[in-house]
């Protein structure tokens, strides 16, 4: 949902905010890197020139590299800044909305009342990015019943030490974390680490293997967890 919506509503967001501070100061960034990558002869970098080029077309060169340089899957600042603030814009105005099963939010809703338990997200979306999610959810803010948030700067998800991270970050003991997941991959790094873990199974999940299925508990629902 979140990089659908980026390259659906970018160029109308750029003709309709182009003149905006903030917004200039992300395209600084987007044209200083394209500009930047022009120089080290990086294929389908496009230059851009700011302060010559009418709005349109460094609009529309602004709008091809964000998409070139999405689809490489490129992990650069100015990408990410300007994304961030698109996402920021597209919650607070009620464009999107974080979609949660309503298990899921029940359950978070009860644990976070619990003696003992806490609820923390880790995600490869940035703290940022969960936190629009949470914050602006179909259920309403759901940032009061989550007690911290760690993306990949902590760590790849698929690695073990990352998990051994969190639990020393938390203060706990990392057998003592629950760990649940719908990537096999991240399940098997936590359970490395010496966390527990559940497999959880939704519709139009990735199908997992005979080998997670066999060795791994599974869940529905998240109700069922404790």
């Amino acid at each position: 949902v979140l990089f659908p919506y980026i390259t659906s509503n970018l160029a109308q967001f750029l003709s309709d905010n182009w003149t905006d501070a903030a917004v200039q100061q992300h395209i600084r960034a987007i044209a200083d890197q394209a500009n930047a990558d022009i120089k080290d002869g990086i294929p389908n970098a496009v230059a851009i020139d700011l302060d010559n080029e009418s709005p349109e077309e460094a609009q529309k060169k602004v709008v091809e590299t964000v998409r070139w340089q999405m689809n490489a899957d490129r992990k650069i600042a100015s990408l990410k800044g300007l994304q961030g603030y698109m996402w920021r814009f597209g919650y607070t105005s009620g464009k999107l909305r974080g979609v949660m099963y309503d298990d899921a939010v029940e359950a978070i809703k009860k644990w976070s009342q619990e003696a003992g338990r806490r609820v923390y997200i880790y995600s490869s979306g940035s703290v940022e990015a969960q936190k629009l999610i949470f914050g602006f959810s179909d259920h309403g803010d759901l940032l009061p019943y989550i007690s911290g948030h760690y993306d990949t700067n902590i760590g790849s998800k698929v690695t073990s030490d990352s998990y051994l991270r969190i639990a020393r970050d938390i203060g706990v003991a990392p057998e003592s974390i629950l760990f649940v997941s719908d990537n096999e991959n991240e399940i098997r790094a936590a359970d490395s680490a010496g966390l527990r873990t559940v497999v959880s199974v939704r519709p139009g999940n990735h199908e997992l293997s005979g080998e997670a299925a066999e060795n791994y508990r599974l869940s529905t629902d998240f109700l069922d967890l404790f």
